[in-house]
């Protein structure tokens, strides 16, 4: 059986002479990965990334630190610290005021996202969207690997006060009890396949004994498709998981693996197409998701060959994403009218089979809001944008409009068309987050 080994940052040396790194871009590394997590493992290294063509290559570039991921005022800062070896907790004071200003949780998660069961703030669950609530295993806050964009990276550095995590099933089934409106979980992290399938099982069959009317659908969100495909296909605790959806599927449940699939090269070993058969074979759906990002996939012909590759495994083209205003946003953003352009070219290159996919979509603080065109209205050049998740369900489909920006990368960016004061729905944020703040 293939043995998993999680490469950290203090692994790097090694690394580095495997991939033919030279001394300077090593120590960027090392003082990079001192600020933002870094975690890779060796199927990643020899299976996915092509060593010619590093830095450039787009795995590479998906998975290892890089110098501009930080500014230069703060990269200058850290590498200062890493090449005179300064104390590793001179480091970390170092590293932990740097991430302070990184933005740790965008869109709300701690203000507006936590719910409250009894008068009781519930760990490890996050409500957002009426019909779905994420549940965050505690023992799946981790990856096979990471990815440099994570929006979750907060998760990943050590710090409790800024992650989610709860070990107490029993809450999220009495808080599904006490909201009906509630149709879906989506267990994620971190990634949950990190768990061995009897842990796995602890969270997800007290869901289904509890016979709850309104529970439709488990969906877990992963990249191990991707990043360890072997979870899916060696041993008994791979073929355990299988069971487990079989046991899901037989309860009545929709089962379904969230998958990001960020590039078409993740999709082409032999092992990440023996595991997705696998999991299908066992009556689960794979919808595949992942941010557009600068350096890794920000090229129509990459996002239709990967919606192809999808489809032709028998998995369902979801989401293209907006990387998210956190992290090292500013080294993988890609401006929303550039956006648009690669989404739509993509788009216009595939069968309908492919078009279920949906973007490019901002995962903002109200919800998920689309960039639906860019056109001219009453003279005036705008994108049309349109909300296709909201916390208030009544924005669900509705259009809006904002002046064009060609440099806006987020919906904070954008000031709204025709010489609107205000967004619809800021009002409703602003109250939401005053009432947020009276009760902390």
């Amino acid at each position: 059986m293939t043995k998993f080994k999680a490469n950290t940052r203090k692994d790097l040396p090694q690394i580095a002479e495997k991939l033919r790194l030279n001394r300077d871009q090593l120590t960027d590394m090392q003082a990079v990965s001192a600020v933002l997590p870094f975690r890779v493992n060796d199927y990643v290294i020899e299976r996915l990334i092509d060593p010619e063509s590093v830095p450039n290559d787009p795995i590479f570039q998906l998975t290892f630190p890089q110098r501009g991921m930080l500014d230069e005022e703060d990269f200058r800062r850290m590498r200062d610290l890493v090449a005179k070896g300064a104390p590793e907790a001179e480091i970390k004071l170092a590293a932990d005021e740097i991430r302070g200003r990184l933005n740790p949780h965008p869109a709300g998660q701690m203000e507006l996202n936590v719910p409250r069961l009894d008068g009781e703030v519930v760990a490890g669950i996050q409500h957002k969207y009426q019909e779905t609530v994420l549940f965050f295993p505690s023992q799946g806050q981790t990856c096979h690997a990471y990815c440099s964009y994570c929006f979750r990276w907060a998760q990943f550095i050590g710090d409790a006060d800024l992650k989610f995590a709860s070990r107490e099933v029993d809450h999220l089934v009495n808080y599904m009890k006490d909201n009906p409106q509630v149709s879906s979980v989506l267990i994620t992290g971190g990634d949950p396949m990190v768990m061995k399938t009897p842990v796995l099982r602890r969270y997800i069959e007290p869901l289904l004994r509890a016979k709850l009317p309104n529970l439709q659908s488990i969906r877990i969100g992963t990249k191990a498709l991707a990043y360890w495909p072997y979870r899916f296909t060696e041993g008994g605790d791979a073929d355990d998981f299988l069971r487990l959806i079989e046991e899901v599927k037989a309860a009545g449940k929709h089962f379904a693996l969230m998958a990001h699939s960020s590039h078409s090269r993740e999709l082409e070993p032999k092992m990440a197409r023996h595991a997705v058969e696998r999991v299908l074979n066992a009556g689960a759906v794979i919808r595949c998701q992942a941010p557009l990002i600068r350096k890794v996939n920000d090229n129509a012909n990459v996002w239709a060959q990967l919606w192809r590759q999808q489809v032709q495994l028998g998995m369902v083209p979801y989401y293209m994403f907006v990387e998210r205003n956190t992290g090292a946003k500013a080294y993988f953003e890609v401006p929303l009218a550039r956006a648009y352009k690669v989404f739509t070219e993509a788009y216009s290159q595939v069968v309908g089979l492919c078009r279920t996919v949906r973007g490019p979509s901002m995962s903002a603080m109200p919800g998920k809001v689309v960039v639906d065109g860019i056109t001219q209205v009453a003279g005036e050049k705008v994108f049309v944008l349109k909300f296709l998740q909201g916390r208030d369900p009544k924005w669900v489909n509705r259009v809006f409009f904002a002046k064009y920006d060609p440099r806006a990368t987020w919906l904070s960016d954008l000031q709204p068309a025709f010489g609107g004061e205000r967004f619809f729905f800021e009002d409703a944020l602003r109250e939401a987050l005053a009432e947020s703040a009276r009760r902390s």
